[in-house]
């Protein structure tokens, strides 16, 4: 439930008032699908009256690895829960995770070539006419959208088919990059991304039906070095403010608690 509007406030006004020297701007770890919605978010949190925030993107696993490893994030927004968990488990993180969002996957093609439909028929017709020479998607080892585009694709009865003509992203913001762009024929990626202006005006796209693969809780948690700023974009980010923009960016608000 977002937390009330006083609420952020409060905490936003403790870091304001924090010397300037006292607390550098802090480094939020986010997910490659957060890509497109972070400046939104970071300029609503500005306007809000909280502080500079810098970002750094990439996969969920990726940075789930850097944080244990000792990066100077102070805030990890994952893709999916699990690399939270992950953190909470090797004791690199205390707090619990907060789910912020909850994402959708989507097919995306070129205009004008590739068949693009939620039921990806138009895939699988390409499939069996043997036109399918590359196909996007995020490695699935560390990036939660690569993990759900197997899970679609062997849902679908895909997977065996298309699986010779993989080619995978270092994360879903860079599988994006080539499902859209001519260097594959398509790919499934983060509806997040697939709704941005510089996406749509190269690739059309379709939802894939939620059934179809596991949720994609977006969850964040505070690390230890986590300062008053990223504790009150924690808070921000929970804000009715913050779900609209999330919103607007093609991501579905959490499940109630």
């Amino acid at each position: 439930m977002p937390l009330p509007r006083r609420h952020f406030l409060t905490l936003t006004a403790a870091a304001l008032a924090l010397p300037a020297q006292a607390e550098a701007p802090p480094v939020i770890a986010a997910a490659a699908s957060l890509r497109f919605v972070m400046p939104a978010l970071t300029a609503g949190f500005a306007a809000a009256g909280g502080g500079p925030v810098r970002v750094a993107f990439g996969s969920s696993g990726t940075l789930a690895q850097q944080i244990r490893n000792g990066a100077p994030f102070e805030l990890f927004l994952s893709a999916d829960a699990a690399y939270v968990q992950v953190l909470a488990d090797s004791g690199a993180v205390q707090a619990a995770a907060t789910v912020y969002a909850r994402g959708r996957l989507a097919l995306i093609a070129p205009h004008g070539g590739l068949a693009v439909d939620a039921a990806m028929d138009g895939l699988a017709a390409a499939l069996t006419r043997g036109e399918i020479r590359r196909f996007a998607i995020a490695t699935p080892e560390h990036a939660p959208y690569g993990q759900r585009a197997r899970e679609a694709l062997l849902h679908r009865g895909l997977w065996e088919a298309i699986a010779p003509h993989l080619v995978f992203g270092e994360n879903v913001a860079q599988a994006a990059q080539f499902a859209s762009s001519g260097n594959a024929q398509g790919g499934l990626v983060a509806a997040s991304l697939a709704a941005a202006d510089t996406l749509r005006a190269r690739a059309e796209s379709a939802l894939i039906p939620d059934a179809w693969h596991s949720p994609l809780d977006q969850s964040m948690v505070l690390t230890p070095k986590a300062g008053a700023t990223a504790r009150a974009f924690h808070e921000f980010m929970q804000t009715p403010a913050a779900q609209e923009i999330l919103a607007a960016y093609g991501f579905a608000a959490p499940e109630p608690a």
